[in-house]
């Protein structure tokens, strides 16, 4: 994490780390894909799925994929340092794309701080693909009270339903709707964003769902 930069602090006085510039970011990412995922058989898996996601919007495949191999990179040891940020790296390695979108992490709206934004470029506009913006949660082992093995027998319709998850849902879900409200008046009319919640428990699953304000 060499080239994060200190950004301020969060809500709760905690360090806020961004990376400092667009073409930094670039590397950086582009350092980590190859990092953790040497074969290029993998980073054709991602980039295919992460074209489809572009399109329709639909996190699983990508969800399946983290869980399944790139946190397989992971050991115990990495358990010590994970949070928020770490879920956030890990996605943004996997869905940058700076040809047809605008990547912001820590996106400044009035004051607040959204996680990940992904906007169309202007000239990309008319392609059939989605704004999106994104809020990350993590939650370790001890604070949904199962092991790894046990978190991976259950269903994600019990997993969405463990009680720390649904908070995180509940938590991630007013935040995305006030940065939507802030992200609309800063942009002209024109936006299809998309507003999505993740929530990572370990690095054993991931939950995620679609939040609209429920007349959209």
């Amino acid at each position: 994490m060499g080239v994060l930069t200190l950004d301020g602090e969060t809500e709760l006085r905690e360090l806020r780390f961004k990376i400092p510039n667009l073409v930094v970011r670039k590397l950086y990412v582009e350092h980590l894909f190859k990092r953790l995922l040497p074969q290029d058989t993998e980073r054709e898996t991602t980039r295919v799925l992460a074209r489809n996601f572009y399109q329709n919007g639909d996190l699983q495949p990508i969800c399946d994929f983290m869980t399944q191999r790139y946190f397989k990179v992971f050991d115990n040891r990495d358990y010590k340092t994970a949070d928020e940020l770490t879920i956030k790296t890990a996605f943004l390695t996997v869905l940058f794309d700076d040809v047809w979108y605008i990547m912001d992490s820590e996106t400044v709206l009035d004051r607040r701080y959204a996680d990940l934004t992904m906007m169309l470029r202007p000239d990309c506009r008319y392609l059939p693909l989605r704004d999106f913006l994104f809020e990350f949660k993590y939650l370790k082992l001890s604070d949904v009270k199962k092991s790894g093995a046990e978190l991976k027998e259950l269903s994600l319709f019990e997993l969405e339903n463990l009680e720390a998850v649904k908070e995180k849902l509940a938590e991630s879900e007013g935040q995305l709707l006030d940065y939507q409200m802030r992200l609309e008046s800063k942009y002209s009319d024109g936006l299809k964003l998309q507003l999505i919640s993740v929530v990572a428990v370990g690095f054993e699953r991931v939950v995620w769902k679609r939040v609209s304000r429920g007349l959209d």
